[in-house]
């Protein structure tokens, strides 16, 4: 079946061609999604042999054994975070508001995972051998705060994955003609392929190598759009997006300029933005199943590289490509021409696929499927892992069989992997069918994934915050964020809708009620009925697998490790607290700075000065975000293999000498 976009060809009724194939986006969805599936499972068996890397054991599947490398933590944190929905989103908003839309984008992700190095050093001092949030809040708030918190976190998955899909299907579908629904259910497959079989370090090699591409993809771009006769350089685009402003005023922006940071769209946009992405990265145990991957040095200095390194990749695609958007978009170049983009297909975030068909042609289709594609199956890695251990740890585990050993909770793992993949791409098409698209879920999805905010960081950071205030903050502020979103959209456009819903003032009173009554909720309730919470009762717990007795002989027998190894790593962990609490200190320090640099001191004077850029301030603009986007890219290719030397080296070893038997040494 050819699919045709009518129903999002705006108010003209137009049609616009795929420039690509149907059979494009099935080879890249399925051939390309099981050709690195298969790689993954190789390169699993290859670590297995080389590096006693067993999968087939909890610790390794789950946590790798907590010793990944900076370089790796790195790239798989600006992976967690480079969703597709953060390339498309970013031009969407450029679109709309002009250069302040991609900075508060880019200012709305990396201050939070910077501010998550914190919590992942505070929990390598405090639960050394946690697995998950989950654990940590079962051992301080009982069965009540356990079950409280696997409702918010499987929600913030749910909706995170459901984001992420209706996004880039529609991408691929607006690209190839590929049937929206297919490329919904296809795109998981080859995810739940790798993780299944490969656990969290199949995850984090597919980060690396999925971010290292898509970096790749965006400095070509930074290029490429100079190369295209009617923009030219940084001045002449300057001039044409200058004029556009004058010919057609942006609403809320100051003087209607598309060139100021004085937008109150994009700032109504930025508060909403990094609200919920707060929420989605402390509420989403993938984050913290990295954190526990890493080894204790590398959990700082990993999040803090990966959170800066990040802040280019939508800055810098999302101002260029949706300013070669409305450059082109009068040109024979652009593929709606002569129509500008209708509003249906701006929400459905087609801005960054149509500029890219404009500057690159098909070439440039195919590297928009390709990073779409990348970006939201190594996304979805870390949702999929993220389920399924609360699937096998926290349900499984808890609550049916205490005494799982590795294959029970691996086997519930696997049954998670599916089920969850499954699931999202079943929830994803109601969604679609229920005309919810990417503008929807980006504005909304606030209201859902902030609540558990600050009872979470007070669960890590905050002795005093008491059981009862924990388990009826979240569920209060939640139910608060809901009923002031609806209330919102029903009081200032008169009905309850998905339209109404989506408007920005409604989701910017339920996102902000979402994220800060829980705080007064929890504080009050605390105050009332107080705690004081010893933070050694979190060590008197096993949490760390033992192996199986069939596979403590088997790996005896291959040299494959022991029982007694994550013992002795979490007795060093914890024998070296004054270091973790050097970490904890830096972590807080630069977490600080990178809020205040980030959001307050560089972009606020500008807003308040009704600041207009000029040619060569605009030239320095681009510059500077092409530049850092360009060092994202070396980050995120080079670091992971000059970190990891020792193990490439210990690999390229094994293979030489065929499967070593002896045991390997740490990374």
């Amino acid at each position: 079946m050819v699919f045709t976009r009518a129903d999002t060809a705006g108010d003209s009724g137009a049609v616009v061609e795929p420039p690509l194939p149907q059979a494009a986006g099935y080879v890249i969805v399925i051939v390309v999604g099981f050709l690195i599936a298969l790689i993954m499972m190789v390169t699993t068996r290859i670590l297995r042999k080389t590096a006693g890397e067993d999968n087939n054991t909890t610790e390794m599947f789950m946590t790798a054994n907590r010793r990944v490398g900076t370089g790796l933590t790195a790239s798989a944190v600006i992976s967690s975070w480079l969703w597709s929905t953060a390339m498309l989103g970013s031009s969407l908003v450029g679109y709309n508001f002009g250069v302040a839309g991609p900075f508060w984008f880019a200012a709305g992700c990396s201050p939070m995972i910077v501010f998550f190095s914190l919590l992942g050093i505070a929990c390598k001092l405090r639960v050394p051998e946690a697995h998950t949030l989950l654990e940590i809040v079962r051992i301080r708030y009982g069965t009540a705060g356990h079950l409280v918190w696997i409702v918010l976190c499987l929600i913030n998955n749910i909706i995170a994955v459901a984001n992420m899909l209706l996004g880039a299907s529609a991408a691929i579908s607006a690209l190839t003609g590929m049937h929206i629904i297919a490329a919904t259910f296809l795109l998981p497959v080859g995810v739940v392929l790798y993780t299944f079989v490969g656990g969290i370090k199949a995850t984090f090699l597919t980060d690396y190598f999925h971010t290292f591409v898509i970096t790749v993809i965006v400095c070509f771009f930074t290029i490429k759009v100079f190369m295209v006769p009617e923009i030219g350089s940084p001045q002449d685009l300057f001039d044409i997006v200058a004029s556009l402003g004058r010919a057609n005023p942006v609403p809320g922006n100051y003087e209607g300029s598309y060139l100021t940071m004085t937008s109150k769209g994009a700032i109504l946009f930025g508060i909403i933005h990094i609200l919920s992405n707060f929420g989605l990265v402390i509420m989403d145990t993938g984050f913290f199943a990295k954190a526990f991957s890493a080894a204790p040095h590398a959990v700082v200095p990993g999040y803090i590289v990966g959170g800066i390194a990040y802040f280019a990749i939508p800055w810098c695609l999302g101002t260029i490509m949706s300013f070669a958007a409305l450059s082109l978009e009068g040109t024979e170049r652009f593929p709606t021409f002569p129509r500008r983009l209708s509003a249906s297909e701006i929400s459905s975030g087609l801005v960054l696929p149509y500029a890219a068909v404009a500057i690159a042609g098909k070439g440039g289709a195919v590297a928009v499927v390709l990073i779409t594609f990348m970006a939201v199956t190594s996304t979805i890695s870390a949702q999929v892992i993220s389920v399924s251990s609360i699937i096998s740890f926290d349900i499984y585990r808890r609550y049916f069989n205490r005494d799982a050993g590795d294959r029970d909770a691996i086997r519930w793992s696997h049954i998670g992997v599916v089920a969850f993949g499954i699931f999202s791409a079943a929830f994803s098409t109601a969604l679609h069918y229920g005309n919810v698209d990417l503008s929807w879920t980006l504005y909304m999805l606030g209201v859902l994934t902030c609540p558990g905010i600050v009872p979470t960081v007070f669960t890590i950071l905050w002795r005093r915050q008491s059981k009862l205030a924990a388990v009826t903050a979240p569920l209060l502020g939640m139910a608060t964020g809901i009923g002031v979103w609806l209330g919102s959209a029903s009081a200032l456009y008169g009905d309850i809708s998905v339209a109404t819903t989506g408007q920005t003032l409604p989701c910017v009173y339920g996102t902000v009620a979402s994220a800060f009554s829980p705080a007064v909720y929890s504080i009050v309730i605390t105050l009332v009925k107080p705690q004081n919470f010893d933070w050694a009762e979190f060590r008197k717990e096993k949490l760390a697998f033992t192996k199986d007795v069939h596979d403590a002989a088997d790996s005896a027998g291959s040299g494959h490790g022991d029982a007694k190894e994550p013992d002795q790593r979490i007795s060093s962990y914890s024998a070296d607290k004054t270091k973790l609490k050097r970490w904890g200190t830096i972590a807080a320090v630069w977490a600080a700075a990178t809020f205040l640099g980030h959001w307050v001191l560089w972009p606020l004077p500008m807003y308040a000065a009704n600041y207009v850029f000029g040619r060569s301030f605009f030239a320095a603009w681009l510059v500077v975000s092409i530049i850092w986007a360009w060092c994202t890219m070396l980050v995120a290719g080079f670091y992971p293999i000059i970190d990891g030397w020792g193990q490439l080296s210990q690999v390229y070893q094994g293979l030489r000498a065929g499967w070593p038997r002896g045991r390997t040494a740490n990374t």
